[in-house]
């Protein structure tokens, strides 16, 4: 099973660059696609099979925390794979360009799966590497000179902090001498072991280096840009899945300190962080003049709201993983919606687009549930999992620290909410025809990932509640 997930992408990619027939690129996509839902029902229902060879399963595995990723990884692809079908359409892309957005793409899955199911910490740090030389070329992809600057931002600033992350690991390395070992079973079951000096260094570089690749504030800089200036659906998974990726690694570290009962320290790295991203989005959710970079800073906000979670420790684990899948859908809904608001105003300006529920009422109707959904009015999970979030708050003794989150929390919802009103409201140009209709593939995706959010907040499955206890539990 495992074969199949870091396999099978690469190998339709291959064939999709060969090939170069626009047929064939959307049956290695969608095809992609499928073979991932199966995989992840087949790991709900505990469905297993084996090809690897003994010492490579070893490096790969699914536990409870990597099937609940995947899992939401999963949802984002198959919207994503959906919806790429009308971007190939809207931006008249030849057979060539489609094949090299393609392969480019399913690379980019494989990188986040590696990410994933990695059980060894240096094999961690090579796939999250390859996950920011994949997403580079798709934020370049449709070169243009903003698209090529935004690209060498991220990878510039993304391979600092990888380097730092690097170092952080082999200072662990140095610290854990006894244990001889970079799995993660091994650093957990013998953390007592490890010198608590070098693990509490080794915490900061990696906390700064997986940090720089979540987006977190003050090491943020590249985000905005990426995620403005990438093609929409590459938006979509960069917000909805590569943070992920990145934040499960950190999360697999930060066992480590768990288990070494150094969490005090992990924890405040984790609070300060995360109120510092929220207060910094809070302040530029209010000068935005960019639609696509409004929803990069609401990434840094929620990422930030995570990481309050996380310092939390038990009290605040089962609301993490609810906002991390809240989050990963809605903003991935966004992000897909702003690429038809993209095509039908061909500008990304904030001033520009008027009367959207006039020029396309399906469009903005979209708009407006999605940002309904990401700053949590009810009943999207968000609202339930910012309330659980303020009651580990109370728990944890830190009730004093909900009126800030508050006070951020409303101006970056004012600042949000008010810009999408603005934009799907008023009167279209006299020389914008009105009612325009863009296809099945620039609503269907959007419209499956506002019921799921809808049906997880009004009555939650079993399943999935399953699924976010058993993520939650990894926490020890």
């Amino acid at each position: 099973m495992i074969s199949i997930v870091l396999f099978i992408p690469v190998l339709f990619g291959v064939i999709s660059l060969i090939v170069k027939n626009k047929i064939v690129n959307r049956i290695a996509l969608l095809g992609t696609a499928i073979v991932y839902i199966l995989i992840t029902i087949a790991q709900w229902l505990n469905i297993q099979w084996y090809i690897l060879p003994n010492w490579l399963i070893s490096y790969f595995q699914f536990d409870s925390i990597g099937i609940f990723f995947f899992s939401v990884m999963t949802i984002v692809f198959a919207s994503v794979s959906v919806y790429s079908l009308f971007y190939f359409k809207a931006h008249n892309l030849n057979a060539k360009q489609e094949s090299i957005y393609t392969i480019e793409i399913l690379l980019f899955v494989t990188a986040m799966t590696g990410v994933i199911l990695s059980t060894h910490l240096a094999l961690l740090w090579v796939f999250v590497e390859a996950t920011t030389l994949t997403s580079a070329i798709l934020i370049y992809f449709e070169k243009k000179k903003s698209s090529l600057e935004a690209a060498w931002k991220y990878v510039f600033i993304c391979s600092i902090g990888i380097a730092l992350a690097f170092v952080g690991i082999i200072l662990l390395s140095i610290g854990s001498r006894s244990i001889n070992s970079l799995y993660f079973n091994d650093l957990y079951n013998r953390a007592a072991e490890i010198n608590p000096f070098w693990l509490k260094v080794s915490f900061a570089f990696i906390f700064v280096g997986l940090g720089t690749k979540i987006g977190i504030a003050p090491i943020h800089a590249w985000l905005p840009d990426a995620h403005s200036e990438a093609p929409s659906p590459v938006s979509a998974l960069l917000s909805g899945t590569l943070l992920n990726s990145a934040l499960l690694g950190l999360i697999r570290v930060q066992e480590i300190l768990i288990h070494a009962h150094l969490e005090s320290f992990s924890n405040f790295l984790f609070l300060l962080t995360g109120f510092l991203s929220i207060m910094v989005s809070a302040v530029f959710m209010l000068r935005l003049k960019n639609y696509k970079r409004m929803l990069a800073y609401s990434s840094i906000e929620n990422m930030g709201i995570i990481f309050i979670g996380i310092s939390l420790g038990k009290f605040g684990v089962f609301a993490v993983m609810l906002h991390i899948l809240a989050h990963s859908l809605s903003k991935a809904s966004l992000f897909l919606t702003s690429g038809n608001i993209l095509h039908l105003y061909k500008s990304k300006k904030i001033d520009d687009v008027n009367g959207l529920l006039k020029k396309d009422p399906r469009t903005g109707w979209l708009w407006i549930a999605s940002t309904l959904a990401i700053i949590g009015m009810p009943p999207f999970p968000v609202f339930l999992s910012k309330f659980l979030i303020v009651k580990a708050l109370w728990l944890s003794g830190l009730s004093w620290l909900a009126i800030p989150f508050f006070i951020f929390l409303i101006i970056i919802t004012f600042g949000m909410g008010g810009t999408v009103f603005k934009m799907a409201f008023g009167e279209v140009s006299p020389e914008q025809p009105e009612d325009q209709r863009l296809g099945f593939s620039a609503y269907a995706p959007q419209l499956v990932l506002l019921f799921i959010l809808l049906i997880i907040g009004i009555n939650m499955p079993q399943q999935m509640f399953t699924l976010l206890n058993n993520a939650a539990g990894f926490f020890h």
